[in-house]
């Protein structure tokens, strides 16, 4: 039953997560801007608007704001739905280059979203075991995505001979590192076009030249 105080809770509920929201989106838009150690929790509460205690009541430490930071941006992009959107469409892929195709477009994809913050969680990294975990649990996250890739290749197309299915996410895993698009796109300024090719062609070879003919 809807009573007064139920919905007084649920104004409060919707006030809270309006609140949050605006502190994580100051959170993004300055540490994108100044890094994560130029970043303070004051600066923050000013940008949003907002006590510095609200943050700390609400979203926690600065650590944890990162991390909320990184949970908006996977949302956003709809990181578990495109995974299984991608599985389905490499299950369904006519051809080995169709299939390649999609596979690398969706790498450099999740990679060009990813660059902004990227930087700034890989500074956090270096200072603060609490963000490292959070950086080899995403790691780990994008390994399995690697995985449940290479499972809809092999069973619609197969892989190069004696190749595991360890092996090849490993690889696709490597290739398409966020630090590998941070150096050659961000700091050496090839095109998104030049290293979707590249990575295409680094693909084609791990998986099977034969069955997966770079672009």
């Amino acid at each position: 039953m809807d009573t007064p105080r139920s919905r007084s809770q649920a104004r409060r509920d919707a006030h809270t997560a309006g609140t949050r929201a605006e502190i994580i989106a100051a959170a993004a838009a300055l540490m994108r801007e100044r890094g994560y150690v130029g970043t303070s929790i004051a600066a923050i509460a000013d940008h949003g608007g907002v006590a510095v205690q609200t943050i700390y009541n609400t979203v926690g430490s600065k650590a944890e704001v990162l991390a909320a930071v990184l949970a908006a941006v996977d949302q956003r992009s709809g990181s578990g739905r495109a995974v299984a959107e991608l599985v389905s469409r490499l299950t369904e892929a006519t051809s080995g280059a169709t299939a390649l195709e999609l596979l690398a477009g969706w790498l450099a994809d999740g990679n060009e979203r990813a660059a902004p913050i990227r930087r700034v969680l890989t500074e956090a990294a270096g200072i603060d075991p609490e963000i490292r975990e959070l950086e080899r649990s995403g790691a780990a996250r994008s390994l399995h995505a690697c995985s449940e890739a290479v499972e809809a290749l092999r069973s619609r197309f197969g892989l190069r001979a004696g190749l595991s299915d360890h092996e090849a996410a490993a690889s696709i895993w490597a290739l398409a590192h966020p630090q590998a698009f941070q150096t050659l796109v961000v700091d050496l300024g090839w095109s998104r076009e030049t290293y979707t090719d590249w990575l295409g062609a680094g693909l084609a070879g791990v998986l099977s030249p034969d069955r997966f003919p770079a672009p």
